[in-house]
């Protein structure tokens, strides 16, 4: 048996070199998660970061040796794994979660992403030897075997477009975790159960058994929720990334406006001509062209005012009373234009305008 043959080099590098058993690296391992996991002490104190430390350092040794040993092979069934050796599936979880609970803000996108690879392969494993019914999560490997995203991608490119919620897909994903809740609990309440006798050394092998395949099963719900939590987290810290380096970059300087050129402003296109001729550097516009340009440009102050609907009314009237009494021949409208007529002859704009000294 493989846990034999695991066992035996455990023994002979312990006797030769003193180090310890692959099961008691692992062990210990597991320990450090369940009581980092459960103690009330924050997560990000010195005390518990060096645990965590030094429990992810014994579980990559335990790791390197189960390689070496090779424990697991794709040729072979969930029925072919020793007893003993069913718990070694467990390492990758362990140092996923252990990894999981390092505290360092300027690392968190190196440190979430190794998190997901170690739980990634350990849900693979376990897929190998269909240990139990799960889907693998979204985006694990594209079809040429490599990983659809990379740590390029998630820190330097362009920041994610939005895309509406798939309201389907969301209630799939809820009855989805109502599900693994369920499986999660009867789980623990049948461990809870066979725990004591398995500690004690007395259980069967069978009991031994189903004891880490539960353990492993366990887990499996642990890491898919784990993916799931970690791929939220990604986006958010590619998102802070963006942020940050357009924040660095120096910022653009605005487009600088065309200076305003000065000109003088006309009565006529005579007055035009006289400026102009005298003043060649500076432009001249009469107020007709003044008016004319701003009126097209939406300038006026009475641009944009709608009249009511009576001034159009009266207009409308006097234009139709006048037009009447020009077809009437009215002999009182027509004097009376002809006066204003000869008046305006002998009378220049603005007489009698005294309070404008006109």
């Amino acid at each position: 048996k493989k846990m034999a043959a695991a066992e035996g080099v455990s023994e002979t590098q312990s006797s030769e070199t003193e180090s310890p058993k692959l099961s008691d690296l692992l062990d210990y391992g597991w320990k450090v998660f369940d009581d980092v996991d459960t103690t009330n002490e924050p997560t990000g104190s010195h005390p518990i970061q060096v645990k965590v430390k030094r429990g992810i350092i014994q579980l990559e040794e335990a790791t390197r040796m189960a390689a070496q040993l090779d424990l697991f092979s794709r040729n072979e069934e969930l029925e072919e794994i020793a007893t003993a050796d069913l718990k070694y599936l467990l390492l990758p979880a362990l140092l996923g979660a252990l990894t999981m609970k390092q505290v360092n803000l300027a690392k968190r996108l190196e440190q979430v992403q190794k998190a997901r690879a170690y739980f990634v392969d350990f849900l693979k494993r376990c897929k190998e030897y269909d240990i139990m019914k799960f889907e693998l999560p979204n985006s694990v490997e594209s079809p040429d075997g490599n990983s659809n995203e990379t740590s390029e991608d998630l820190g330097n490119g362009p920041p994610p477009s939005f895309h509406p919620p798939d309201l389907i897909a969301m209630a799939t994903q809820r009855q989805a975790k109502i599900e693994r809740y369920k499986q999660k609990k009867a789980t623990e309440m049948k461990l809870s159960e066979i725990k004591a006798a398995v500690e004690s050394g007395q259980a069967e092998d069978e009991i031994v058994r189903d004891f880490y395949l539960l353990n492993v099963r366990k887990w499996i719900t642990i890491a898919v929720e784990e993916i799931e939590s970690i791929d939220q987290e990604m986006e958010i810290l590619k998102r802070m990334n963006v942020l940050k380096k357009h924040s660095a970059e120096p910022p653009q300087r605005q487009q600088q406006r065309p200076p305003m050129k000065p000109f003088i402003l006309t009565k006529d296109v005579a007055q035009a001509r006289v400026f102009g001729a005298g003043y060649p550097s500076l432009p001249t516009m009469t107020v007709s062209d003044w008016y004319e340009q701003h009126r097209k440009q939406g300038m006026l102050p009475d641009q944009g005012i709608p009249r009511s609907a009576a001034d159009v009314d009266n207009e409308e009237r006097e234009k139709e009373e006048k037009e009447r009494q020009i077809e009437n021949d009215d002999e009182e409208a027509l004097q009376k234009a002809r006066d204003w007529d000869n008046w305006k002859d002998t009378h220049r704009r603005g007489y009698g305008n005294r309070k404008n000294m006109g």
